[in-house]
């Protein structure tokens, strides 16, 4: 990764620099791997709402990727649901079938482009199309992460704003909410690091955890359509198992409250590597959860644990 501080003060954000055959582009602290925007076309449009559609799908909790088919039947069942916790879900899986409803209607427009039918932004099917996007984006925060740690709604909101705004402003706005999330891999990073570290019971934990969020920023910055990703994701995958192996090193005269303490720093360690996985795999911060981590670290900082 490429640091701000390799000059006395930070280019503006936007700035595009080449090094060793790759492009960096500069935002919010963080030298980005660039790509270009693709032509903004209809038909790359409806290509990049697919993609981004199943990515949500993908990072969210199972069971809502409901066909846009079943919107009448899903809608039915939201609104008839009384149950707080149940009705979540309904909520989630009628958002599922609003963007899957979306889809349909957008590749019916692309299709009608294609035959040579132009299809305004007033037509019904394109408003159709922007309501369905609208109100999946309005029931977003009742959809969680596959972890169910909390919502992600900046994934979930992807689809709709490739189909509202200009692709290069689309692409301009992903590499923004990379860099918030390299920020925050560097946050959960550096906790652990405090935390641990410095403790004879961890020899070698900080070098597997930078070695990790490394792998884990470059994981989020390179697309999967680059070549590249046949040694990042490996990589990444790769420096993760190692880092799920790692235990701290208890003595053998250990007292139970000793042993019970490394077995929760063992836990809390692994956590923050599942949060870094986390972060990365979606591409966008996951603030509350981040929170909560480093609050649980700064919680067993506190235990004065032996040094």
């Amino acid at each position: 990764m490429i640091t701000a501080t390799e000059s006395n003060s930070p280019p503006e954000d936007g700035t595009r620099r080449t090094i060793d055959t790759i492009e960096y582009v500069y935002y919010d602290g963080y030298w980005i791997r660039y790509y270009a925007p693709i032509e903004d076309t209809l038909a790359n449009r409806k290509r990049l709402i697919d993609s981004l559609t199943r990515r949500a799908f993908h990072h969210t909790e199972a069971g809502i990727n409901t066909p846009g088919s079943s919107l009448e039947l899903a809608r039915e069942a939201y609104e008839q649901e009384t149950d707080p916790e149940r009705k979540r879900v309904n909520a989630a899986m009628l958002a599922g079938a609003l963007f899957n409803r979306a889809t349909d209607l957008f590749t019916a427009i692309v299709d009608l482009g294609e035959l040579g039918v132009q299809v305004s932004h007033g037509n019904e099917l394109m408003r159709q199309c922007s309501g369905c996007f609208q109100e999946a984006l309005s029931l977003g925060q009742q959809v969680k992460h596959h972890s169910g740690c909390e919502g992600i709604d900046e994934v979930w909101g992807e689809p709709f704003k490739a189909f509202t705004m200009p692709i290069a402003d689309f692409y301009q706005s992903r590499f923004v909410k990379i860099a918030q999330s390299m920020r925050e891999i560097d946050e959960v990073t550096d906790c652990m690091i405090e935390v641990f570290a410095s403790r004879k019971q961890f020899a070698g934990l900080e070098d597997l955890v930078v070695e990790y969020a490394t792998a884990a920023r470059q994981a989020a910055e390179t697309m999967k359509k680059d070549p590249r990703i046949f040694q990042v994701w490996p990589n990444f995958v790769a420096l993760g198992e190692l880092l799920e192996a790692f235990k701290p090193e208890v003595p053998d005269d250990a007292d139970q409250m000793l042993r019970m303490r490394m077995a929760y720093s063992r836990d809390l360690i692994q956590e923050g590597r599942r949060l870094i996985s986390y972060i990365a795999g979606a591409r966008v911060p996951m603030p509350l959860s981040t929170a909560g981590y480093i609050k649980k670290c700064e919680r067993f900082a506190r235990s004065r644990l032996p040094a």
